[in-house]
């Protein structure tokens, strides 16, 4: 099975999917079917988080995912989008189905928060940045956006720690796991074209990719923990089943974009804007984890 439709077939919530006698010790909070206030924000917390990473993935799939009526806003940006077809031929509609993902992730709970009585997560006061005006971006969204993507420094530290056969993070957690792209780590970089001058130097514009590249994984990484994290606390069973239904999706996500990450060419970049150098190594030669 290619790695196209197995992601487009898992992607699925799938929050009814394990039957009630799954866990039949576990007890609902009310029988009245209401959620207790830490049940609650069992769910909340998650849907606000869903709302950034969403408003990360509709940035990305503006430029340079697919543009269609299930994920509508953009119009695409063709330099952006090759550059990324370097790393990944299919990137385009990974990108397109990790965003509409994500929507329905926070859409799901804040639905179902409401239809218990239960304040939903509202992040709407809080989209205030700017963002990129490149070509392609939805034009009703510059200047109301969550999350910015055009000043990141990257942790890289999970391609490491999760090939590194002499180190567990879970047995020695002291351990300082090296960054697979150092300079990522340190000062601010975009991962999208800012304005269309990003796109007229090409080597400036893989280096935007593969940025973008390695901070799909970042953003995904956090659900690995996250969901089973809240799952343990939660009460209800109808929370308990949202919390690990949804939770292995983002694991599935973080696979994926770890995978792709690797295909990131090698090269040096200097952004003419602010100065800043970024260089990407070869991660594929035989001496690299």
């Amino acid at each position: 099975m290619s790695r196209r439709s197995f992601l487009g077939t898992s992607l699925a919530l799938g929050a009814g999917t394990i039957g009630a006698g799954f866990l039949p010790s576990i007890q609902t909070a009310r029988a009245s079917g209401g959620l207790t206030p830490g049940d609650a924000a069992l769910l909340r917390f998650p849907a606000a988080l869903e709302l950034l990473e969403a408003d990360f993935w509709i940035q990305y799939n503006e430029l340079g995912g697919i543009q269609d009526d299930e994920v509508p806003g953009g119009s695409g940006n063709p330099d952006y989008t090759e550059a990324l077809e370097v790393i990944e031929d299919e990137m385009g509609d990974y990108i397109h189905d990790n965003t509409d993902d994500e929507i329905t992730h926070h859409t799901f709970l804040n639905a179902y928060l409401e239809s218990k009585g239960a304040a939903p997560a509202n992040l709407d006061a809080f989209r205030t940045l700017m963002g990129s005006t490149a070509t392609g971006v939805n034009p009703d969204l510059i200047g109301h956006r969550l999350t910015n993507l055009t000043q990141l420094t990257v942790d890289t530290s999970w391609w490491t720690r999760y090939r590194d056969d002499s180190h567990n993070p879970d047995l020695d957690p002291n351990f300082t796991f090296p960054q697979a792209v150092p300079t990522l780590g340190v000062n601010q970089h975009t991962a999208i074209p800012r304005t269309d001058a990003d796109t007229t130097d090409p080597n400036f514009l893989q280096a935007i990719a593969n940025t973008a590249a390695f901070h799909f994984p970042t953003i995904e990484q956090g659900g690995n923990s996250l969901y089973p994290s809240l799952a343990q606390r939660a009460t209800h069973t109808e929370v308990l089943r949202i919390l690990i239904s949804i939770g292995p999706t983002e694991t599935m996500h973080f696979q994926t974009w770890s995978d792709v990450a690797g295909n990131a060419p090698p090269l040096t970049a200097i952004d003419p804007v602010t100065g800043v150098s970024v260089t990407f190594p070869d991660l594929e030669v035989e001496d690299e984890l």
